[in-house]
C-alpha cells in the first residue's frame, strides 16, 4: 500500500528525482524563477513552499526581542528549521538568503509563495513548459463577508 507516499515519480529512481528536485529548488530560491514542466514544476513548488515556509517559523528580527531561556530555545528551533531546509537547498549562499530575504517578505503571507505560468510546448517532444517563480506581489487579505 502506498498510504501517505503521494507525489509523482516523474518516471525517475528515487534518487534522481530528490537530487533534481533539489537542484530546482536551489536554482528557483536562488534566480527567482525557472522554466521546466509542468509536472517537475508542480513537485518543485510543493518543496519550495514548504522551506519558505520553514524560513518563517522563527523569523531573524523576532530574535531581539527575546531574552534568557527564551532566546536559547528561539535559537535552536531557528537552528533546527535550517537544518530542515538544508535537506532541500544545496547552497548556504541561497539557504541565507531564503532564512533573510525571503522569511521577510513572506512574513505577512499565509501561503502560495509560488506561481505557475504557462508557456508553450517544447518543441522536441511536445511537453508542457510552465514558469515557476516566486510571487513579489503584496498579500492583501480579502474583505470578510457578513
Amino acid at each position: 500500500m502506498r498510504h501517505l507516499n503521494g507525489g509523482n515519480k516523474l518516471s525517475l529512481v528515487s534518487s534522481h528525482r530528490n537530487a533534481m528536485l533539489r537542484n530546482m529548488v536551489t536554482s528557483l530560491m536562488e534566480h527567482g524563477r525557472i522554466r521546466t514542466t509542468e509536472a517537475r514544476a508542480k513537485e518543485a513548488r510543493k518543496i519550495a513552499d514548504r522551506v519558505i515556509t520553514l524560513s518563517k517559523r522563527v523569523p531573524n528580527a523576532s530574535l531581539d526581542a527575546l531574552t534568557g531561556d527564551a532566546l536559547q530555545a528561539a535559537k535552536v528551533a531557528r537552528v533546527h528549521a535550517i537544518r530542515l531546509a538544508g535537506r532541500w537547498v544545496n547552497s548556504k549562499d541561497v539557504l541565507h538568503t531564503v532564512f533573510t530575504v525571503y522569511s521577510d517578505r513572506y512574513a505577512t503571507r499565509p501561503g502560495g509563495y509560488t506561481r505557475i505560468y504557462k508557456l508553450s510546448k517544447r518543441p522536441g517532444d511536445q511537453a508542457d513548459m510552465v514558469l515557476l517563480e516566486l510571487v513579489t506581489e503584496e498579500c492583501v487579505p480579502k474583505a470578510k463577508k457578513a
